[in-house]
């Protein structure tokens, strides 16, 4: 996790932590995603400034929208977003987000249901997708 004083920049999951200097928000941040990982947290509450542009702020922003549990389609990404023919460009911001989990791009899906697309893998989606309906738990070290 990579934070500055104002906010989270990027989080990457990974077999070890090293955290060099951690500060009030990691902190924080690490308290929350044991809670999301037990299935307690549903909602994050925390200082995000992932940098991108200005059509990959605007599609992060519409992650955090989308309701613990829910899923939706690139293509109601896109409608949401006003521009239906943006559904690749839709897909290379989620592909693009520096901070998955806290911005939930786990929960983007194909149209047809299947899971399409995912930088942690989409073994680690449908993990996370079936936490987020209360059929799993998950433990990491934070």
């Amino acid at each position: 996790m990579i934070a500055t004083d104002n906010g989270i920049t990027h989080l990457q999951l990974a077999q070890s932590i090293e955290e060099e200097s951690p500060n009030l928000i990691t902190q924080n941040a690490s308290i929350q995603l044991k809670e999301y990982f037990a299935g307690n947290l549903k909602r994050f509450d925390l200082p995000l400034i992932p940098a991108g542009t200005q059509f990959q702020q605007r599609v992060w922003a519409e992650l955090e929208d989308i309701p613990y549990g829910r899923t939706v389609s690139y293509k109601e990404l896109s409608i949401s977003l006003g521009n239906l023919k943006a559904i690749r460009a839709v897909g290379a911001a989620n592909g693009k987000n520096p901070i998955p989990i806290i911005i939930p791009c786990h929960r983007v899906i194909a149209s047809n249901g299947k899971l399409q697309g995912f930088a942690l893998g989409l073994s680690m989606k449908q993990e996370l997708l079936d936490l987020e309906k209360g059929c799993s738990q998950m433990s990491f070290a934070f």
